[in-house]
């Protein structure tokens, strides 16, 4: 099964508003983790390539997560009923598909986008921690976040084919 990425990934503007360009660069990093999975079988995109069991679907499953819990749950939008516990987001069981993964991540970039749509970058809600924070630090959480993610996926798919990098084509 062969997986593709929903669009082109695009370079960041080098101008425009600051609510923009953070969710320029989210997307781009979003659009990284799912271009990780292309190619591969469903063996290798559940293949534990760490001590600890870090393959590439359930990073994204991670991500799926945590999308929800920064944008929705911090400021009280409404996500979905996740199947799994909070400390098995990486873990993946036999009947966990991978459509229904990149589904799942689907679901939480439109959920999460509702969000960054609706507020203001000043708006403040409450994390799982109860500390207070603004849209806009959630948004460069989320950058920080994704992008530690998808260079993780990018060790773990050099070691199951050798590919690497960002993106396989120049950018536009």
């Amino acid at each position: 099964m062969t997986h593709t990425t929903p669009k082109r990934i695009e370079r960041v503007p080098f101008t425009g508003d600051e609510k923009s360009t953070l969710l320029a660069s989210l997307d781009q990093h979003r659009d990284i983790a799912l271009w990780k999975l292309e190619g591969l079988d469903d063996e290798q995109l559940r293949r534990p390539l760490t001590p600890t069991g870090t393959n590439l679907l359930g990073l994204v499953k991670h991500l799926a997560a945590i999308e929800y819990g920064w944008f929705c749950e911090t400021f009280g939008y409404a996500t979905e009923k996740l199947w799994f516990a909070d400390e098995d987001d990486m873990a993946l069981s036999p009947d966990e598909t991978t459509a229904q993964i990149v589904e799942l991540y689907g679901r939480a970039r439109t959920a999460s986008d509702r969000v960054v749509a609706d507020l203001d970058l000043d708006h403040l809600g409450t994390s799982w921690d109860g500390t207070t924070v603004s849209l806009r630090w959630v948004l460069v959480h989320m950058i920080e976040d994704t992008v530690r993610h998808t260079g993780h996926m990018d060790i773990v798919r050099e070691l199951i084919d050798g590919a690497t990098g960002d993106y396989r084509t120049t950018w536009q």
